[in-house]
């Protein structure tokens, strides 16, 4: 009330106040930004997690302080938790750990009928939960956290972290057939295990270990993978050659007790076993040349088998959730883009097994350089509660979304492996060439892309030559005949259709914004604009039409540059593997570029194409060690 007060012009006893020249409103900043929540309009805060930061913790932590903040909110606001991908996490720590459990109990069975005594399985059960705990205890000296990859070790060390123990309990108990006592069997067993279980345990660790020194994607992500499982075989061959034989000492029966009951039966069991491996072996070695030339010829064939297996960077996952990546046209008003962007939330409020929705449209200069004028979500119901994968609702929804005029929409599901790509596969060609040369190229490469059937949809250029574009040329004679300079003219205009704020106002504690602009319906199109007047130094008011003009013409939306280079870059979802669809796009490529052109890959592509092949060394450095 006190700025609709203000007093801007005065003539004798006529006063002219702000409100008799302007409508003056507590309004949002800016109005290009709309963002909807399960159908209804809302604020939308982003977290993202710092690399270091635990994510299960961050929401914890998000969860408390939105508590706080839903008790101090107004009637008719309500705040929740839009999307939530620890979700996906502490489903999958939730799956694991039950299948530890699951594997614990399946190991001490497998223990039991194979040994035939409990007395004899509890000396290799008891080595788990031991070299376990050292694992963990290794874990914490690198500086490791509980997380999926290493509780994938941890249950992959349960069935090998036994293998040396139960070598040792077979052994004792075999001397102890022999007539030994069981402190006896006990040291002569473990003797002549010291080499055999050093050896098995130093290769194991050398399989493992190589994997976690590698750099680059690869090394970062199973380093604590690789070094947490090669702990604990380390540990579980100290504990074989240590604490194994003590405990077999002690708790082992007799050699008696053993051709007695259940154990007797599985000894006799194993005992036929053993006589028909013995006679299998013996006819192996006197067919060494037939041994000998399958080996050779399988290891050959790995070759082939190897270079003609599809390839990908990582399976996709099922993280209940799948997102939507928005393209309007160019000279789509705010108006334009909510209509259609309704109908695109509707599809995704009706899909199969919906939970909820969120939809961002951006400004267009935050469009452009995210390459996409908005992004849409719809969260699914768990696992348990569905009966198909996301990557089976996508040609579904994809098929309504395509149906929606105004827009485009392309639905996609979140990498399985972190990182900043909207799609899996993101092509890029490069050049000095002009934008509208590398456009030439990235269709045709779209044409051919779009027939092949290697794509979901035809891959979409970000290189778009579409926007409008009105330039405003000032007559810089007209400005200095009537006595005027370039700066006041530019402020004026600035004033009227920037945007820009001239100061701030406080109301209730809090500092606000104060931003002068013409109604929005008297700036839609250049002629309106040529409308706006400013005072020459003699008090007239003249058009800006007296001393401009302005040009039209198409321009990019934006000018995107890749390791410092025009570059246009293709994005998609493959139906078959990702290898396949990049290398269709650079066969295809490499027949439509001219000389001067070359490619390049962006998010998971370019992981898969520097990263792909660097378990090949460590594959070969584990055959050597």
């Amino acid at each position: 009330d006190e700025f609709r007060e203000l007093i801007v012009d005065q003539s004798g006893d006529t006063i002219v106040r702000l409100k008799d020249v302007a409508t003056v409103e507590l309004g949002a900043e800016e109005y290009d930004t709309q963002v909807r929540y399960l159908g209804q309009t809302a604020v939308f805060i982003g977290v993202f997690p710092q690399p270091n930061a635990n994510i299960v913790d961050v929401i914890d932590g998000i969860r408390s302080e939105l508590a706080a903040i839903k008790a101090e909110l107004p009637a008719g606001l309500d705040a929740d938790i839009g999307y939530d991908a620890s979700a996906y996490v502490s489903n999958a720590i939730t799956e694991v750990t039950t299948t530890l459990v699951e594997t614990l109990l399946i190991v001490i069975a497998v223990i039991y009928l194979f040994l035939g005594s409990m007395r004899s399985a509890l000396v290799p059960v008891l080595a788990i939960p031991v070299s376990l705990i050292g694992a963990v205890f290794l874990m914490q000296v690198f500086g490791f956290t509980l997380n999926l990859l290493t509780l994938l070790a941890i249950v992959l060390s349960v069935g090998l972290v036994v293998d040396d123990a139960i070598v040792v309990v077979e052994n004792v108990e075999r001397h102890l057939r022999d007539g030994l006592s069981r402190i006896d069997a006990a040291l002569l067993g473990a003797r002549e295990l010291i080499g055999p279980v050093i050896a098995m345990t130093i290769t194991l660790v050398a399989v493992y270990a190589p994997i976690g020194l590698q750099g680059g994607l690869t090394g970062a992500l199973f380093r604590e993978f690789a070094l947490t499982l090669a702990g604990a075989v380390m540990i579980s061959g100290i504990v074989a050659l240590t604490l194994s034989p003590m405990m077999a000492s002690r708790m082992l029966p007799d050699a008696q007790h053993q051709e007695r009951g259940f154990a007797g039966w599985a000894n006799r069991r194993f005992d036929s076993v053993r006589n028909l491996y013995g006679r299998l072996l013996t006819r192996a070695l006197h067919a060494r040349p037939a041994v000998y030339l399958v080996w050779v010829v399988l290891s050959v064939l790995t070759v082939p088998m190897y270079m003609f297996s599809p390839k990908e960077l990582a399976p996709t996952e099922d993280q209940s959730v799948i997102f939507g990546i928005i393209n309007t046209a160019a000279n789509a008003s705010t108006d334009h883009k909510a209509v259609f962007a309704k109908a695109s939330e509707d599809v995704m409020l009706n899909a199969p097994h919906a939970k909820l929705t969120f939809q961002l449209m951006f400004p267009a200069t935050v469009g452009a350089t995210l390459g996409a004028d908005g992004f849409s979500g719809v969260v699914v119901e768990p696992w348990g509660k569905r009966d198909r994968t996301t990557s089976q609702l996508l040609p579904q929804i994809q098929g309504k979304l395509a149906k929606i005029p105004g827009l485009q929409m392309f639905v996609t599901v979140p990498p399985a492996l972190p990182g900043g790509s909207n799609f899996p596969i993101e092509f890029v060609i490069t050049a000095s060439a002009p934008e509208t040369q590398l456009l030439e190229v990235a269709r045709a490469v779209q044409a051919k892309a779009a027939q092949s059937g290697l794509f979901f949809f035809p891959p979409i250029i970000d290189l778009k030559i579409d926007q409008p574009q009105d330039r405003l040329i000032i007559d810089r004679d007209k400005v200095g005949a009537l006595g005027l300079n370039l700066a006041q003219v530019g402020a004026d205009v600035a004033a009227a259709v920037g945007g820009n704020f001239v100061n701030r106002f406080n109301m209730d504690g809090r500092s606000y914004k104060v931003v002068p602009q013409l109604q929005r319906s008297d700036r839609l199109t250049s002629e309106q604009l040529k409308r706006i007047h400013l005072r020459v130094p003699n008090g007239e008011m003249i058009p800006l039409a007296a001393v401009a003009h302005f040009e039209h013409k198409v321009v990019p939306r934006s000018l995107n540059r890749f390791q410092q280079q025009h570059a246009v870059k293709l994005s998609g979802i493959s139906a078959r593997t990702l290898d396949q669809a990049l290398t269709f796009l650079e066969q295809t490529a490499a027949e439509v570029m001219p000389p001067g052109f070359g490619i390049d890959y962006t998010g998971e592509s370019r992981q898969l194409r520097t990263e792909g092949n660097k378990f090949v060394p460590a594959f070969a450095m584990a055959i050597l060690l």
